[in-house]
């Protein structure tokens, strides 16, 4: 009994020790902190862009290097973030870089409630702070729809589809009222159930080669807009 006893109370101070480290960074500040030091200053003539996002944001660059390479672009997805943590790390991981552009992508894993419970207002809250941050440092502000998704593995029991289709249209009215661009992937990428075609997503949520290649054209028409203005 007492083993037992002194098993458990490792167990539980070991879980605290992890719960508390883990709380220190929790919008991962950490991620790309070494990577911004290392970056080179924007040159005046350099058309910048940073993409903000999630796993579908990095996940970009691990399965389309090509689609980045020779470019200015500067990807900085982190896997399974909400909108309020991508806020947290906004000004060093955007602003700070100097862009001409941000491509913002988000709200998905704030649906699937990976922080916690959020509600639709409450994503487009902080899209909205992420945008107006962007803009008060005379940043061009491109707001991704978010891609479709029927269900998501890691949460059987929430059902996003219906969810995404009004956060995009509420997105969508933010982008036209503030005078940013609204990047349509949605209606793209959609089937029948508002979902991802297994051609697009193996899983459901995160694209394949062949999804990325339909956003590719997609965000660089956006981004010639953004660079007009």
């Amino acid at each position: 009994m007492k083993t037992l006893n002194s098993t458990c109370l490792t167990l539980f101070m070991a879980l605290s020790i992890f719960t508390t480290i883990s709380a220190q960074d929790w919008p991962n500040l950490k991620q790309f902190q070494e990577a911004n030091a290392q970056l080179q200053p924007a040159k005046s003539k350099e058309n910048r862009v940073v993409f903000m996002g999630n796993s579908i944001t990095i996940g970009w660059l691990n399965k389309r290097p090509e689609f980045f390479e020779g470019k200015p672009y500067v990807n900085r997805g982190i896997s399974g973030q909400t909108t309020p943590q991508m806020l947290l790390r906004f000004r060093q991981d955007v602003i700070d870089l100097e862009p001409k552009v941000v491509v913002i992508l988000a709200g998905t894993n704030d649906i699937a409630g990976n922080t916690g419970p959020s509600t639709l207002e409450m994503i487009v809250d902080n899209i909205k702070s992420m945008a107006e941050i962007a803009k008060a440092n005379n940043i061009k502000v491109i707001l991704s729809s978010t891609l479709p998704a029927y269900k998501y593995g890691w949460k059987p029991e929430v059902e996003p589809a219906e969810k995404i289709v009004e956060l995009n249209k509420m997105i969508k009215a933010y982008a036209k009222k503030a005078g940013h661009i609204y990047l349509d992937y949605f209606s793209k990428m959609a089937d029948e159930r508002n979902g991802l075609p297994k051609k697009y997503a193996d899983d459901e949520v995160h694209p394949t080669v062949e999804g990325y290649m339909v956003m590719e054209p997609l965000v660089e028409a956006a981004i010639a807009k953004a660079l007009k203005k």
